[in-house]
């Protein structure tokens, strides 16, 4: 069932179609790039504000606002209902990030869990020992918490800046590392950062969120009750005197997330079918109520949240909070102080060494078994951008200190952040100098990849295009009434034309929910394949989507010469049925609930599938295996 190209080494295609697929990893990365713009703009604006009327900007920043509800109210400046009120959104955000990794991201691999831990632990560690050590026997030693928490927004933005010719694989892995940071900061906030604790409040919180977790329990999806429990929660650890940011980490934890179900989606359709013969407000809620059900509740949340914390929560408590009254004085005061220092320090070198020292051993302890996901420049890279030290930084700074010392500890924060950049820029470049397959390994690493691919490629039952012992191999899990499967094809086509060492699979999806003719096409697909003229009728299938008549497949085959007679009696007598269910069975235990969807080496493709999205997915391909062979 193999086809090589033709002698001219091409296939004849329309123009290549791009269209781009929008994902969660994608759009978070995208989002926390744009946002660290926005931060660092708001950053500027307050050093600038603070040094040109530092007057008031304070007088704004602590104008007191009140929230009462009858007799009963709480009264804080503006700079804290920042601090305390909005940044609990902010974590929750982080929360539901750390769950997707957990559930449907790299982390899914529980083994792959260790090694990201052990990392994110490293690079708190070793910080924290830094920052002690200036401040060793001094009453600034309590402030060794500022120095732990790398800001995600900042770090991922730097390093979309400075290190775009490291992996996308790095983005994910510093991500899922940056997590165990916020995890144990807001962690270390609630322990060691709270007022007098009052344990009454605290249990009541404590109490509101066992409804939470038992109501997530249930399955529930009842949006308003969860934020009606979450403010609870959030309301009774202020009142307790723990730092309340802490329930909006607890809560993105529980919210879980996973890819639509096909059977989701085809519930969706049904009742989407059933509104559209009859378009009554009953029918248009029920195929508004199961159309969102079909997304996860943290896909759901992210996409209305994240672009809010990113672009105006996160932005604005930086504006509340930077800003600082520099002088030269200030400066040289600010160089001198086991404060500032231990921060710089630690953030600069402490975060890469611990970072990189802790994956090294973890690797070397496990003989090889868990390693990082990309080589260890790329590692280098990452942990040197986790230098990057921001939100948390400043949040547990404002907690722990006031007047000089919090100053200094903000001009600390922000050289950490500038060094981090520098420092990340420099390993950038050093890559580059190295020899072309010394830089390959560094950057790509020989770890083994997930593979998401459930049924592995059997040349004695797939149908495969291009040469059957090629080291790249695309499969397609397609539909042939589905338009942008017929659009894709014009992007495979050129893939194979300009790769010769690429194989193309493709396995039947047939959509039956939104495509009636599907499976009729599927079986006759199935039919010539018996024939030995599969790729000719898939070709003349995908060519001709809107004619998908019973007349228009029998003419089909009558044009490529087959033997009509046994043609009808393969469609009729449904002997590919069997085949077909194989392959929606392999779709479904792939997670695959659309088409068209790709698989590159049996991991699954995402992002765009344009021709320059898939081959820079079999260049890498390629190169991982050159790594191994």
């Amino acid at each position: 069932m193999t086809e090589s190209r033709d002698e001219s080494g091409s296939y004849a295609g329309r123009t290549a179609w791009a269209r781009s697929l929008r994902t969660p990893l994608r759009e978070f990365l995208r989002t926390e790039t744009g946002g660290a713009v926005v931060l660092l703009t708001a950053t500027l604006g307050a050093l600038l504000w603070a040094n040109v009327d530092a007057g008031s900007y304070e007088r704004l920043w602590t104008m007191d606002a009140s929230v009462t509800v009858g007799g009963n109210g709480i009264t804080r400046d503006l700079r804290d209902w920042i601090n305390g009120g909005l940044m609990t959104v902010f974590f929750f955000v982080v929360g539901l990030e750390a769950r997707r990794e957990f559930d449907v991201g790299e982390l899914r691999d529980r083994r792959r869990l260790a090694l990201p831990l052990a990392a994110g632990l490293g690079g708190l560690a070793v910080p924290v020992a830094i920052y002690l050590v200036f401040n060793a026997g001094q009453d600034t030693a309590h402030g060794w918490g500022i120095a732990m928490s790398t800001d995600t927004a900042f770090a991922l933005g730097v390093l979309a800046l400075v290190g775009r010719r490291f992996p996308a694989r790095l983005r994910a892995f510093l991500l899922t590392a940056t997590v165990v940071d916020d995890v144990v900061a807001l962690a270390v906030i609630a322990i060691f950062y709270s007022e007098e604790v009052h344990v009454a409040s605290l249990l009541a919180a404590l109490g509101v969120f066992a409804a939470v977790v038992a109501l997530r329990a249930t399955g529930s999806r009842q949006t308003g009750l969860y934020v009606l429990l979450g403010v609870g929660a959030w309301l009774a650890l202020e009142s307790s005197g723990v730092e309340p940011v802490v329930i909006g980490l607890a809560m993105g934890l529980l919210t879980y997330a996973h890819p639509a179900a096909r059977s989701d989606l085809e519930r969706a359709s049904e009742v989407f079918r059933l509104f559209r013969e009859q378009p009554t407000p009953e029918y248009a809620r029920s195929a508004q109520t199961l159309v969102a059900a079909a997304i996860s509740p943290n896909d759901r949340l992210q996409l209305l949240i994240h672009p809010w914390t990113s672009y105006v929560i996160v932005p604005l408590f930086a504006l509340a909070n930077a800003g600082i009254a520099i002088s030269g004085d200030f400066l040289g005061r600010a160089f001198t102080s086991p404060v500032t220092l231990g921060i710089l320090v630690g953030y600069v070198a402490g975060k890469p060494i611990g970072l990189v020292g802790l994956s090294w051993l973890v690797t070397w302890l496990s003989r090889g078994r868990l390693r990082p996901p990309v080589g260890w420049a790329a590692v280098g890279g990452g942990g040197a951008v986790a230098g990057v030290g921001f939100t948390v930084a400043l949040l547990i700074a404002t907690i722990t200190f006031t007047g000089t010392r919090l100053e200094e500890a903000k001009i600390g924060i922000l050289m950490a952040a500038l060094g981090a950049t520098v420092l990340t820029w420099l390993v950038v470049r050093a890559t580059r100098l190295l020899p072309a397959t010394w830089r390959l390994r560094a950057l790509l690493g020989t770890a083994e990849t997930i593979i998401d691919l459930a049924a592995p490629v059997d040349e004695t039952r797939d149908h495969i295009r291009g040469p059957a012992r090629a080291p790249v191999t695309v499969v397609e899990y397609g539909d042939f009434e589905c338009p942008y499967c017929g659009q894709a094809e014009d992007v495979i086509r050129e893939l194979l034309a300009d790769y010769g060492d690429v194989r193309y699979v493709w396995r039947h999806l047939p959509l039956t929910d939104v495509h009636p003719q599907a499976q009729l096409a599927a079986q006759v697909a199935e039919a010539a394949a018996a024939q030995g003229a599969f790729w000719e009728m898939h070709d003349l299938l995908l060519m001709h989507q809107d004619e998908l008549q019973p007349k228009d497949l029998i003419r089909y085959a009558s044009e490529l010469g087959l033997d009509l007679d046994r043609f009808r009696a393969d469609v009729r007598g449904n002997r590919s049925i069997d085949h077909i269910a194989e392959d929606i069975e392999s779709a479904d235990l792939s997670g695959v609930s659309g088409t068209p969807t790709f698989f590159v080496n049996g991991r699954r493709h995402i992002g765009a599938y344009d021709i320059t999205a898939l081959s820079a997915a079999v260049k890498t391909a390629r190169k991982t295996i050159a790594l191994r062979s």
